[in-house]
């Protein structure tokens, strides 16, 4: 199959600097493109200096991951065309020998619209790391969670998931997607900017049949917080008010309201929780993101579309963790959702 591997860039030479080689090297069955997002550093000349082999696309702003990797997409596929699209972040180490297992789940599966890797922390490279980890789920109320990684608690990689089964959702930070489904589904989520757009995605694919994989044959290492850290309450704001647009275009017709109402509810729970454990921006980053998905709620619901009734693997997974103290994805009592 003819791949691509896709890396979006935004003020990211250091980044590119120690990641991009292990990339260059591991990749000899894919052709590399960056796609700048308008950096205002030395990333582009730094690239065209040291790596002239690699395509560069360059976006006209900083448009964020969803419409970033749209927009350079779709200009890279005008003069190429590729079967598989790697969208891989700039602060992803790769492994020798992590293209070959993903692209035999391709072949052999038609049904396979995207897959991840293992993702492990590129700090602490014997655990998990946060976004994506060992395959991706939501519980019953949307809440993300993975295996390998809960909340904020990561295991250890004990081999407990080498294996490749199906997830719900890839995680953004590696995301192999066939560049069919991704042109067919509209790619990401504009409105997103950033995080969960992937999650957004999957389902919308899962919605339309298809399928979403885990590999656990190959394995990269991620940095994290490349772009926002973790402690951001910027961070916050983009993930509270992206899962609630997520639900409204996704959940069945009949989950919608009671799902949103009591997620609503808990998010203030969540708001005021933050108030004393993270401070006021957090808290406040809650509040903006209610009013920002009040903003979008019109639009969302145009988008909406039918929703598989199986989205979920596991019930009431914040009581799980918080109240039960079940830390680890094999405490979760999970159910069979695929």
């Amino acid at each position: 199959m003819k791949t691509a591997v896709v890396i979006l860039n935004w003020n990211g030479r250091k980044l590119m600097e120690e990641f991009l080689p292990s990339v260059v090297e591991h990749s000899a069955a894919a052709a590399i493109v960056v796609i700048d997002n308008a950096s205002t550093d030395d990333s582009v000349d730094w690239l065209k200096n040291h790596y002239p082999e690699i395509q560069i696309v360059i976006n006209s702003g900083n448009f964020g991951y969803a419409r970033g990797y749209n927009e350079g997409l779709r200009e890279l596929l005008k003069k190429e065309s590729f079967d598989l699209l790697c969208l891989l972040n700039s602060d992803v180490q790769v492994t020798k020998n992590w293209l070959q297992p993903i692209l035999e789940i391709f072949v052999h599966q038609p049904k396979v619209a995207a897959v991840q890797p293992k993702i492990l922390d590129y700090k602490n490279p014997e655990y998990f790391e946060y976004a994506g980890a060992g395959g991706g789920f939501i519980d019953n109320f949307g809440y993300p969670f993975c295996r390998g990684r809960v909340f904020w608690t990561l295991e250890k990689d004990l081999g407990q998931f080498d294996d490749s089964i199906p997830v719900f959702w890839a995680s953004g930070a590696c995301f192999f997607i066939r560049t069919g489904d991704f042109l067919d589904s509209g790619g990401f989520d504009e409105a997103f900017f950033a995080h969960m757009e992937e999650i957004d995605l999957c389902w919308r694919l899962k919605n339309k049949g298809r399928e979403i994989y885990y590999c656990g044959a190959s394995t990269v290492y991620h940095l994290g917080g490349g772009t926002l850290k973790a402690n951001s309450p910027e961070k916050t704001y983009l993930n509270f008010r992206n899962n609630l647009s997520m639900l409204v275009k996704n959940l069945p017709q009949w989950k919608v309201f009671p799902i949103i109402f009591l997620r609503l509810i808990l998010d203030g729970i969540t708001g005021i929780v933050f108030l004393f454990y993270e401070g006021f921006s957090h808290c406040f980053a809650v509040v903006r993101a209610h009013f920002g998905f009040y903003v979008r709620l019109p639009g969302n619901l145009k988008l909406r579309k039918p929703g598989i009734s199986n989205y979920y693997k596991g019930k009431f997974v914040p009581l799980k963790y918080f109240l039960a103290k079940k830390k680890c994805f094999s405490e979760l009592d999970t159910i069979d959702a695929e």
